[in-house]
């Protein structure tokens, strides 16, 4: 079987630039890899990612938004992360079911457990072998991605909104330590890259 390596973090926080280190590191030891994205990944799954994210004159419920990346994800893992695993690849993954648990439990306030009934459903045993959590004060990660422009429906939501899915997050790192591997994003990019770079070599070798 392959490794499945996600990648986490609020809003500006890197995880665009620690893909691209992660890849290249990958790349330079001749691993077979694939990358991906959550939601999306698919044609289908991104046709569900801009639902997700668009602005709608409706509001969209907790519950749609929960379900729709879900479906996201089902097809997600089907078509592509599955399949790679089993033929032996690396998988990149910017963002996994972790982000789930941060931005609709944390963010939203929905009951975990009806998470879990959905990831169990979805994902059986699958998890992530690896997790980089790319860790950021939320109004610093906010003033990047404001920088950069065109925000989605999710990143306008208020920092009180962000400061609770970094909470989740930092809890889930704490929990599942095996998983995730901090990196304070708030550094350099050099350092930041040192720090992939190091957590790359002491997980993979």
């Amino acid at each position: 079987m392959g490794l499945f390596l996600t990648i986490e973090g609020v809003e500006g926080a890197g995880k665009t630039t620690a893909k691209k280190v992660v890849l290249r590191w990958l790349q330079e030891r001749g691993c077979e890899f694939i990358e991906t994205r959550e939601p999306g990944g698919t044609p289908l799954a991104e046709q569900l990612r801009a639902l997700v994210l668009a602005e709608h004159e409706e509001q969209v419920s907790d519950t749609t938004e929960l379900l729709l990346m879900f479906a996201a994800r089902s097809q997600n893992l089907g078509e592509r992360i599955e399949p790679a695993l089993a033929a032996g690849k690396v998988v990149v993954c910017d963002r996994f079911t972790d982000a789930t648990y941060a931005y609709q439990s944390g963010g939203r306030g929905i009951d975990e457990q009806r998470i879990a009934l959905l990831e169990q459903l979805v994902q059986g045993d699958r998890r992530p072998d690896m997790t980089l959590l790319l860790d950021i004060d939320p109004e610093a990660g906010l003033a990047r991605a404001s920088a950069r422009g065109g925000l989605d429906r999710i990143e306008q939501e208020t920092v009180e909104f962000f400061h609770r899915v970094r909470s989740v997050y930092l809890q889930r790192a704490g929990r599942f330590t095996d998983q995730y591997v901090v990196i304070d994003a708030s550094q350099s990019m050099a350092d930041v890259e040192q720090q992939i770079v190091t957590a790359l070599q002491t997980r993979l070798g």
